[in-house]
């Protein structure tokens, strides 16, 4: 498929809008009333810390909603007002954000359903309006709703757009797209759907295996060679196109990446496959078998570098507020934990079930109540959020964390 054709005939169609629909004034007032917070913005006044009581915050400098959260909300809401008896569906969760996906049901706009691990676009009928949220949908997915004569509204972020462009420059000079990222994540489905050859690694550890497997494996007819082609393939079963060939599609290839994965990572991995590509081809040569663009988000890399710069603190420990499956959300709890600082990511203020207990997702996805987190006396607490969580949750969280101190008696 010709994924910039049919992308250049969807923009031209009159179903097509990713504009708004000029009510940004109302729903401007909307919004603000909805997510944001006046203590947060006391905190930024009082150069992100603040103190109550046994309790200081230390709030991250860069945090919460980005530019393309923000939009894709504000056009959603747009979308309710500009058609008011229509029926609205969204082809997943508008942002990672149960709160926020929770007032798009209370604003009427439905969910596509899945069924057996799909989606059930059988609900979704002509004339109906359909959002495409912040982080996409797959092209085929856009096919079915264009052939059905919904109308679209595009609220995919520009960052992830950017991303598919880079794919698609890859695929009309036959380079297999590498992308940094997780294969299950809605933004990387969506990815991979512009992509010609692509895989999909998820870490270092996963890049530096192709990078061997380039180097040293397959391109001979030995037993040997055979079994290392199956192991690969067997590896990344779920995370490469169809009818993947490591030994003919690992000659040329191009890195992009899910926009919420580790900045340093993605570098590391870019920086690991110019060097492979490079020792098997040489210098002169490495242009013809390697490309690399810049589609690490701006407002990722500002959260991730915010944080960077709260851990160097003093804290007993952070709070990561943020949807479960944020991707972002949980790179920043990565960062805390790699610092062996004590980190809690939570998505909701009543996670926190008291002094004693708070429930939250562990790094590796599971949830836990860890008993007695909370010290007694004198605490500094770091406190960021992804770039879906609005700043009232994070409110609701700080102010739960000094009423529960306020509570405790000194000792």
């Amino acid at each position: 498929m010709d994924t910039k054709a049919f992308k250049r005939t969807l923009q031209h169609s009159e179903n097509y809008n990713r504009k708004g629909f000029g009510h940004q004034a109302e729903v401007t007032t909307q919004l603000q009333s909805e997510y944001q917070s006046s203590l947060i913005q006391e905190i930024r006044d009082r150069n992100y810390i603040l103190q109550r009581g046994d309790v200081t915050i230390r709030l991250a400098q860069a945090f919460g909603f980005c530019w393309g959260v923000e939009r894709a909300i504000a056009m959603a809401y747009e979308t309710r007002q500009h058609f008011p008896t229509e029926r609205i569906w969204i082809t997943n969760e508008i942002i990672h954000n149960p709160s926020v996906n929770q007032r798009m049901q209370e604003m009427n706009i439905g969910f596509v359903p899945m069924e057996a691990g799909k989606k059930d676009f059988s609900v979704v009928e002509t004339g109906d309006v359909v959002i495409l949220p912040a982080f996409g949908a797959s092209v085929q997915e856009m096919q079915i709703l264009h052939d059905q004569g919904c109308k679209i509204v595009d609220t995919t972020c520009p960052w992830v757009s950017k991303v598919w462009n880079t794919v698609e420059k890859h695929k009309k000079v036959a380079y297999t797209s590498i992308i940094h990222g997780k294969y299950k994540h809605e933004e990387t489905v969506a990815t991979s759907s512009f992509a010609g050859k692509y895989l999909i690694v998820l870490n270092l550890q996963e890049a530096q295996y192709v990078a061997d497997y380039i180097l040293n494996g397959g391109n001979s007819a030995s037993a040997a060679a055979k079994a290392d082609r199956e192991e690969f393939l067997q590896k990344f079963v779920k995370a490469c196109s169809a009818g993947f060939d490591p030994d003919q599609d690992l000659q040329r290839v191009g890195i992009a990446n899910q926009t919420t994965m580790l900045k340093d990572e993605t570098e590391q991995i870019g920086k690991l496959f110019e060097r492979t590509m490079m020792q098997k081809y040489g210098t002169i040569e490495l242009n013809q078998h390697f490309q690399s663009f810049n589609t690490i988000c701006d407002a990722t890399q500002e959260r991730q570098d915010a944080m960077l710069e709260l851990v160097q603190e003093d804290l007993d420990f952070m709070l990561v507020i943020g949807g479960f499956n944020s991707s972002n959300t949980a790179q920043l709890q990565q960062i805390a934990a790699e610092r062996k600082i004590p980190s809690y990511h939570i998505d909701c203020v009543e996670r926190i079930k008291s002094a004693n207990a708070i429930e939250h997702r562990q790094l590796n996805g599971e949830l836990a109540i860890a008993q007695n987190w909370l010290p007694n006396g004198q605490i500094v607490v770091g406190v960021t959020s992804g770039a879906s969580t609005p700043d009232k949750v994070v409110e609701d969280v700080m102010e739960k964390i000094f009423a529960l101190k306020a509570l405790v008696p000194a000792l």
